[in-house]
């Protein structure tokens, strides 16, 4: 029988995340949806400690560990839900988080998927690296945030407590309508890690559905729990796979004039990484590109309906704004979006 909605955690040797955080999890969420864990081939004893201390949380086991996208690929084809809730194992949920973005999507069956505000569970009084108040990319494919630019991360003085639409909701903590999922063909497993939420709320946005950000609901995550901000493994997946999603989905007017800008762009960043002394992060470049250029004709095959968008798209190249113009401040960014965003 379908259930309304499902908290879907996707757990990889995170024992102690889920001991922390799920408890608060099931006393928030347990009267509005069912709580489900899909394990991703745990080497720990994630899975009997579950069974031991939440015999009430129903257990997915994946054979094996295929990233974020596989993973909740694999876990979500037993999940009969109306809506996803994939939220990651190292956050803590707010009161009444869940009602107000489901009141969001039920009122609006345009409403694919939509995220909350993401708080940092460090710093509560910040916002979260991984989300923010809403994700956004730049004419060159850069993902940025209302409320986090790079790593300028803004206090939430309430600036950003309009709900709006976004170009990319987070897959920390994202709100997905379930038939609207499987429809787009859920992740793309060659991404693996990071970034996969974005070319998914892309391939959304061009079957005509919108993407939405919700401030009525609250999350904190800490961020980090997989691989640290500072990882040549995640440069390569970063750089890699927003290179995949440019392929994927930019219209084919601009495909190849964005990607000739950003291999500038990226051998720039790659010569700043090895002057800086991270030789790990220049060779992640320098691999990334040669994976991208491996897959280009898959890639090009992946390619279906495509459109330029005005929602989310910030007219302009965020890394100038930032590094140059010095604007470290969502709201300091000149107002080149078509529809304004504050």
């Amino acid at each position: 029988m379908k259930i309304k909605t499902a908290v879907v955690i996707l757990n990889w040797n995170g024992r102690k995340f889920l001991e922390q955080f799920l408890p608060l999890v099931i006393s928030r969420s347990h009267d509005q949806a069912a709580i489900i864990v899909a394990d991703n081939a745990s080497t720990d004893d994630s899975v009997e400690m579950l069974r031991l201390n939440f015999p009430e949380i129903e257990i997915i086991i994946n054979p094996t560990n295929s990233g974020y996208a596989g993973g909740y690929n694999e876990a979500l084809k037993q999940v009969d839900a109306e809506y996803y809730i994939l939220l990651n194992s190292d956050i803590e949920v707010g009161e009444n988080w869940i009602e107000p973005v489901i009141a969001m999507m039920d009122a609006d069956k345009s409403i694919a998927a939509c995220q909350p505000k993401i708080r940092s569970y460090i710093d509560p009084e910040s916002f979260e690296y991984a989300g923010a108040a809403g994700g956004f990319l730049d004419t060159f494919g850069y993902p940025f945030c209302r409320g986090r630019l790079f790593q300028t991360l803004e206090k939430d003085n309430g600036q950003f407590d309009d709900p709006c639409e976004i170009f990319w909701a987070t897959g920390a903590c994202m709100f997905v309508r379930a038939e609207v999922f499987h429809a787009a063909g859920g992740f793309d497993v060659d991404f693996f890690a990071h970034m996969e939420e974005i070319d998914l709320c892309w391939r959304i946005k061009n079957m005509q559905y919108k993407v939405m950000y919700c401030p009525d609901s609250v999350v904190y995550h800490i961020g980090g729990g997989t691989l640290p901000k500072n990882s040549p493994r995640k440069t390569f997946l970063n750089m890699r796979n927003n290179l995949f999603l440019l392929c994927k989905n930019l219209p084919t007017s601009k495909l190849f004039p964005i990607l000739f800008t950003r291999f500038i762009l990226d051998a720039i960043a790659s010569i700043k990484f090895l002057i800086d002394g991270g030789i790990g992060d220049f060779w992640a470049v320098v691999k990334a590109h040669m994976s991208f250029y491996a897959n280009f004709h898959k890639l090009l095959k992946k390619r279906k309906t495509t459109q330029s968008h005005v929602i989310g798209i910030f007219h302009g190249n965020i890394v100038w704004e930032y590094y140059v113009m010095r604007h470290y401040t969502f709201k300091e960014l000149p107002d080149r979006f078509k529809k304004k965003i504050r």
